[in-house]
């Protein structure tokens, strides 16, 4: 089989203070850079995108195509609520450096499709010399691509492939039925890294395996080689940094700080964990790591 890809969801760094820990972001990008992963995905959702400027958004996706180009691809989220932001970060990606980038639907107010047409039509227009991926996340956004509206995006001039969260292997399942040969579909959900071939999609993108890469190169190893055994075990291992992180930051910046990483901490509203939850983190750094 083939071996299926994990692109990495990258923290940024903040001080107590809340402002942007470049250095802290640095220092995370070099672990993400030695993981073995295929890529990082920047400035998404484990990101904490919007909470960020455009200033700032753009100062962490310079540092990022520095730190990662070398060794992996970069793929810069660009998303925001308005088009009118959207263009600038889409300079902002560019000027960097960054070759690909990601763009969510628009949030807040609901959209129409036609609206996401030609919000997408004009993303597309803007990114001559860019690999562009779609940003489906229904449950944050509240507005969703159907597999009709995903079979004309996909036409798109630039437009190269797209990023699922939040919802079902099903939903991936019925995009590749109508996409074209090449697009590239990727899952949120990081524990569907074993399975997501069968459902049409090229691998994760998943916000864990920026903290806890090895359980994750594990698994992909353990699906090329088909055996079910190996699968069963990485499996496990991945399931278990997956209960142990839940997907927040908070945890992420945690544990790196247990690995030596100085991480920083979350400018959101997302609460610190708990004596348990750091006692599971630090069983899960001495097993993982």
């Amino acid at each position: 089989m083939t071996t299926p890809d994990i692109i990495t969801a990258v923290p940024v760094a903040f001080g107590a203070d809340g402002a942007l820990d470049l250095d802290g972001s640095r220092a995370i990008l070099r672990h993400v850079a030695a993981s073995g992963n295929e890529g990082a995905f920047v400035l998404g959702t484990t990101g904490e995108f919007p909470a960020m400027s455009i200033e700032e958004r753009n100062l962490v996706a310079k540092a990022s195509v520095v730190e990662l180009a070398p060794h992996m691809r970069v793929i810069v989220h660009v998303g925001a609520p308005s088009l009118h932001e959207v263009l600038q970060l889409i300079e902002g990606a560019r000027a960097a450096g960054a070759t690909e980038i990601a763009v969510i639907t628009p949030y807040y107010l609901p959209a129409t499709d036609n609206a996401l047409r030609e919000f997408f039509g004009a993303v597309s227009a803007a990114s001559d010399g860019l690999d562009v991926y779609l940003y489906v996340f229904r449950n944050r956004t509240g507005n969703f691509v159907s597999a009709e509206l995903m079979a004309e995006l996909a036409l798109l001039p630039n437009v190269k492939g797209a990023k699922v969260s939040e919802e079902s292997l099903d939903v991936i399942a019925a995009y590749r039925a109508v996409v074209p040969e090449g697009f590239a579909l990727y899952t949120g959900a990081d524990r569907d890294l074993g399975r997501a071939a069968e459902f049409g999609a090229q691998g994760v993108i998943s916000g864990v395996s920026s903290v806890f890469p090895k359980p994750f190169r594990e698994l992909a190893a353990a699906v090329e080689s088909g055996d079910k055994e190996s699968i069963a075990e990485a499996q496990f291992k991945v399931d278990d940094v997956v209960a142990t992180v839940k997907g927040d930051m908070t945890r992420m910046k945690a544990a790196y700080a247990m690995m030596g990483v100085p991480a920083g901490t979350v400018r959101m509203a997302v609460e610190a964990p708990s004596d348990e939850a750091l006692a599971d983190l630090r069983r899960a750094v001495d097993l993982y790591a």
